[in-house]
């Protein structure tokens, strides 16, 4: 029986992958899992399967194609069989775009020129399919010329202009329109030449902020790109929420032991969790027991989530990324440790899938690696919390009326004081403070 090959859909942020490379050529033999094609999504290059054995029997798409999710890429099967009506549907060229009745040019009506600049506040005439199209692409009618009856902008305009701009991944798109960007100067070094998000965020850097050459007294730096979103989210989330910092010291000799003691018999698979994934198991046992913040503002109501999911700021060549650990609560720490280094690796290669960064509930960012002691984290909207974690640090401490040395971290807790109040915010962070001092309370 013929199989078809599906263009995936990894997440539910993915609508549709760029096709990078062939594995297979028709009538090679495949096995079920077997790779067969390379495809890029807005956040990873990956690899898609086989899903049964049999032979190449019709490659459908060519590299470079923009491919919806769901769409017969590859047909698998046995010689001979009858594939005739995925040939009928499968036109060897793409057809321009056909105009719908409605959207109909007279005869012989040739495509107006480009608009020599409309007045401002001069109307825009155009169909309801072509304004949606238009929307969906990012693309303004004003840049436009009507093809349609009177000067109309009907669907064909926009997919005429379209094609004459540079093949662009849909992320980009989106990163450059968020940065009021031109594309048309940017070079691509994607397949086909497309643009990519990588390209974007090169071309939005200075080219003294692009080099590794340290920056200089006197330079200006525009706020573009990269930068500006994070500024722009930052800005939100610091004018929309209500934040307010707690921070406290909590003494971390014995989860420092307990990690030592991991390093000497790590668990199953060779695997020493890191204090990333303890804390994240921490975090994961306070967020069920203070369920306020596990929380979200949603419209005049506060929403108590029902799943626990704890992102983890990590640090890549890419920038600053957040792969979320699902269901942490209900997770043995072999588990979160396992899956938060399969996260990490991912997101450090720059092969994260779609649901790997998104859905997140809580985050946790640790700057203890840069010897940082105590900072001020911002919340990850539309979550209500975040903590920040220092550097663990040998100090004279008082214990016993003794003085001796302690290994010592600074534990910051950054809420929206629109969600809780400080009380039930300084109990969960004196909660996450006992785990860190009594780690063996994990097991409770």
């Amino acid at each position: 029986m013929v199989q078809e090959i599906f263009m995936p859909k990894l997440g539910q942020t993915m609508e549709e992958g760029t096709l990078i490379e062939w594995f297979v050529k028709e009538g090679d033999q495949v096995k079920k899992g077997d790779p067969v094609f390379k495809f890029e999504s807005d956040k990873a290059a990956l690899e898609s399967e086989s899903p049964a054995a049999g032979t190449i029997l019709k490659i459908l798409k060519k590299p470079g194609e923009v491919i919806p999710v769901a769409a017969v890429m590859a047909l698998v099967g046995q010689p001979g069989e009858d594939i005739s009506r995925y040939l009928a549907a499968t036109p060897s060229a793409a057809p321009a775009p056909t105009p719908t009745p409605t959207e109909a040019a007279p005869a012989g009506l040739a495509a107006a020129p480009a608009p020599a600049g409309r007045q401002p506040g001069e109307r825009i005439f155009a169909s309801p399919r072509a304004r949606r199209v238009a929307e969906e692409a990012g693309v303004k009618l004003e840049a436009l010329a009507g093809s349609g009856p009177e000067g109309r902008i009907v669907e064909r305009d926009v997919q005429a202009y379209l094609a004459s701009q540079p093949k662009v991944t849909p992320m980009a798109r989106k990163l450059a329109a968020e940065a009021g960007m031109e594309l048309a100067g940017v070079a691509g070094s994607g397949v086909a030449g497309r643009v990519t998000k990588a390209d974007v965020e090169r071309a939005a850097l200075p080219a003294a902020a692009a080099a590794p050459a340290p920056l200089t007294a006197g330079q200006v730096i525009p706020v573009a790109g990269v930068r500006a979103i994070i500024a722009e989210r930052m800005g939100a989330s610091h004018v929309t929420a209500a934040e307010v910092t707690l921070t406290t010291e909590a003494d971390a000799t014995r989860l420092v032991e307990l990690r030592e003691g991991f390093k000497k018999t790590p668990l199953a698979g060779d695997l020493v969790p890191s204090y990333n994934d303890l804390l994240a198991m921490m975090a994961g046992k306070a967020l069920r027991e203070h369920p306020n913040m596990n929380a979200r503002m949603g419209d005049k109501r506060i929403e108590l989530l029902t799943q626990i999911n704890v992102g983890v700021a990590v640090d890549t060549e890419r920038g600053l990324m957040v792969p979320v650990i699902r269901d942490v609560a209900d997770k043995r720490l072999g588990q979160i440790a396992g899956e938060f280094r399969a996260l990490m690796g991912r997101a450090r290669e720059g092969k994260s899938l779609p649901d790997d960064l998104a859905g997140g509930t809580f985050t946790i960012t640790n700057l203890g690696m840069f010897e940082i002691d105590a900072f001020t984290p911002i919340i990850n909207l539309p979550e209500c919390a975040i903590l920040g974690v220092g550097r663990i640090v040998a100090k004279p401490a008082v214990v016993d009326g003794q003085v001796c040395v302690r290994q010592m971290v600074a534990l910051s807790l950054t809420f929206d004081h629109r969600i809780n109040d400080g009380a039930p915010a300084a109990r969960f962070l004196q909660r996450i403070k006992q785990l860190v001092e009594q780690p063996y309370l994990l097991l409770a």
